[in-house]
C-alpha cells in the first residue's frame, strides 16, 4: 500500500512538472500557494463585511459558512451554509423558507465566502480554467485566466464566466472580472496576511450592463479610464485560526 501511494505521488509530481508554463491549472495552483496554500483547507476565518459578521470554516472537504446580522426590525439573524444546505434562524428560531428565499439567502452567504476565499475556490473540481493570453497592466505582466464551470457541481450559475489576472512575478491574483449579475471589474488593494493567508480589498468597477460578453477585455478599458468606480469591497477585523499552528 505504501509503495502504491509513493508511485501515485511521484506520478502526480511528474504530471505537474510536465505541464507547460502557461497551463491554467498550474498557474492557479501557484496562485493558491502564494495566497495561503493548504491553510485554506483547514482554517477558521472570521471577519466583518458591511453589516454582516462572517465565519468561514473548512476542514477535510467539509465547509461551514455562517453569516449573522440584525435585520431592519432589530431581530438577530443567523444563516449557516454547509455541504448539506442552508439553515436560517431569527432570534434563535429556525425559519421555514420557500424556494426563492432559500436560494436568495444561500447566494448571499456563498457569494461573500467565494470572493474572500479566492483563489482557493478555483481549485474546485467544477472549475474549467483556460489560459487566455498575457496582458500588461500598470507595468506588470499577467496571465489572463478564463474560468467557467461544469454543470455537475457548478451550482445554478454554472454558465457564469470569470476572468482572473495572475501576476507572473508574485503569482498573486490582482484583478478579476465577471459578467453575470451586472458585469464588474475588480482591482485588489490593501493586501494583508493574517494567519498565513493573504486577504485583499477590492475597488469595484462597473461595466456596461448591455455588454456581458467582453469582460475579458475589461483590463484594457480599466487602463483607458473607461470603467467608473461603483464601490469598495472591504473586510474588517479579520481573525484566522489554523489547527496545528
Amino acid at each position: 500500500m505504501m509503495f502504491r501511494r509513493s508511485l501515485l505521488f511521484l506520478f502526480g509530481v511528474l504530471m505537474t512538472a510536465c505541464r507547460p508554463a502557461n497551463d491554467a491549472r498550474t498557474i492557479l495552483e501557484k496562485s493558491v500557494e502564494a495566497h495561503g496554500g493548504d491553510r485554506y483547507a483547514r482554517s477558521r476565518i472570521e471577519f466583518d463585511f458591511r453589516k454582516y459578521h462572517l465565519v468561514l470554516e473548512n476542514k477535510d472537504g467539509r465547509f461551514r459558512y455562517e453569516r449573522s446580522y440584525q435585520d431592519t426590525t432589530g431581530a438577530a439573524v443567523r444563516e449557516v451554509l454547509t455541504n448539506d444546505g442552508l439553515t436560517r434562524t431569527l432570534n434563535g428560531k429556525q425559519q421555514t423558507l420557500d424556494t426563492a428565499a432559500y436560494r436568495r439567502y444561500t447566494e448571499g452567504v456563498n457569494s461573500v465566502a467565494y470572493f474572500v476565499l479566492l483563489p482557493y475556490k478555483l481549485t474546485d473540481p467544477a472549475v474549467v480554467a483556460e489560459h487566455a493570453g498575457e496582458r500588461q497592466i500598470d507595468g506588470q505582466t499577467y496571465h489572463r485566466i478564463r474560468v467557467s464551470f461544469r454543470p455537475e457541481g457548478g451550482g445554478k450559475d454554472y454558465k457564469d464566466v470569470f476572468f482572473y489576472w495572475i501576476n507572473q512575478q508574485t503569482h498573486t491574483m490582482d484583478y478579476l472580472a465577471y459578467s453575470e449579475g451586472g458585469p464588474r471589474f475588480r482591482k485588489a488593494v490593501n493586501p494583508q496576511v493574517v494567519g498565513g493567508i493573504r486577504f485583499q480589498d477590492y475597488v469595484n468597477y462597473k461595466g456596461e450592463n448591455e455588454d456581458t460578453t467582453s469582460v475579458g477585455e475589461y483590463d484594457l478599458r480599466y487602463q483607458r479610464g473607461q470603467l467608473p468606480i461603483l464601490s469598495r469591497i472591504e473586510q474588517r477585523n479579520i481573525r484566522v485560526t489554523v489547527p496545528g499552528d
